[in-house]
């Protein structure tokens, strides 16, 4: 089993194509199978065999309007769709499309992990607090930085600490994900940047009043499918789909975000009740899951501009945020 993105570079070819339940049901592919189970990967076995090219075709839909599908394809029975889940979850933390080349097809691909194993590695505890330092910013010349990091997880995140420590304050916490297209080169399609700007500065204000504040940077840009599959998102977005269908076409999930690592940061920081800047309340219950006492929802919606107002919109009619 290949994934298709290294596939060429052996100019390999196979018989079949393992793909999301959801990039499937895209292609209108996933109900060719007896009996199929909603939400397990699909293997595809095509007319002819699946270079990398042909695999592409199918994996991409930014390939959809300029290639269309040339059948027929047949949907196989799965009979490894613990390790097929496991592969698509790895090309998920890799930031991969969720496709690989299976050959041969009745083989079962030897895949080295199983989903536990993968959650395993994952697991929230394994992290520690590596370092700290005085961190003068722009919205506050006394932040202190510090940094996670996991014996497991090559993510590195960090905590911006604003203000001291009081007892008798609240923190202003802010969890924010990693936008590299939002925070540093400004991007206009998101509200990142400015949500970033104003959290801290809204730390600040704090902190001359006596209060404190954490900004959570948290390492898994575009919700935890990565910045190239970000950026596929933003191709389909440009063709129409608003970001729940693009990243549904892509094969992704609309939302893979670690909240257990966000606890588990404010964990190490000794820190159990928070006042938490957010406009989603699955952001808010996600939280509280994990042991979090959260005792205010803090408003944190910014004007649209004319590239993220549907982006806004998507996050409020379909997402559940709290945005007027």
């Amino acid at each position: 089993m290949q994934p298709i993105e290294t596939a060429y570079r052996e100019g390999l070819s196979a018989e079949t194509l393992l793909v999301s339940a959801s990039r499937a049901a895209t292609l209108k592919l996933a109900n060719q199978r007896d009996a199929a189970i909603p939400g397990e990967p699909v293997l595809l076995h095509g007319a002819d065999v699946f270079t990398h090219t042909k695999a592409v075709a199918v994996a991409d839909p930014a390939s959809d309007l300029a290639n269309p599908l040339m059948g027929p394809f047949k949907a196989l029975p799965l009979d490894w769709a613990d390790a097929a889940r496991a592969a698509l979850e790895l090309a998920r933390i890799a930031g991969i499309l969720p496709a690989f080349m299976v050959a041969p097809s009745h083989a079962e691909p030897p895949v080295a992990v199983t989903l536990e194993e993968i959650a395993a590695q994952a697991d929230p505890a394994h992290l520690l607090i590596a370092s700290r330092a005085r961190l003068p910013v722009t919205a506050s010349q006394d932040a202190q930085i510090i940094a996670f990091r996991s014996p497991s997880d090559t993510r590195e995140h960090v905590a911006l600490v604003i203000g001291e420590r009081s007892a008798e304050h609240t923190p202003l916490v802010r969890l924010h994900s990693e936008c590299l297209t939002g925070d540093v080169l400004g991007s206009l399609k998101c509200d990142c940047g400015p949500q970033l700007d104003a959290a801290l500065h809204a730390m600040a204000e704090a902190a001359e009043d006596g209060g404190w504040g954490v900004l959570l940077y948290m390492r898994q840009e575009g919700r935890g499918i990565g910045l190239v599959n970000k950026l596929r998102a933003y191709q389909l977005q440009d063709q129409g789909f608003d970001t729940v269908d693009a990243n549904t076409r892509l094969g992704l999930p609309d939302e893979a975000r670690d909240f257990g690592t966000a606890a588990r940061m404010l964990g190490l920081l000794k820190v159990e009740q928070i006042q938490l800047m957010t406009n989603n309340p699955a952001k808010v219950e996600a939280l509280s899951a994990q042991g979090v006492t959260i005792t205010e929802r803090v408003p944190h919606a910014l004007p649209d501009n004319p590239h993220n107002a549907r982006y806004l919109a998507t996050k409020r009619d379909r997402s559940g945020h709290l945005l007027p």
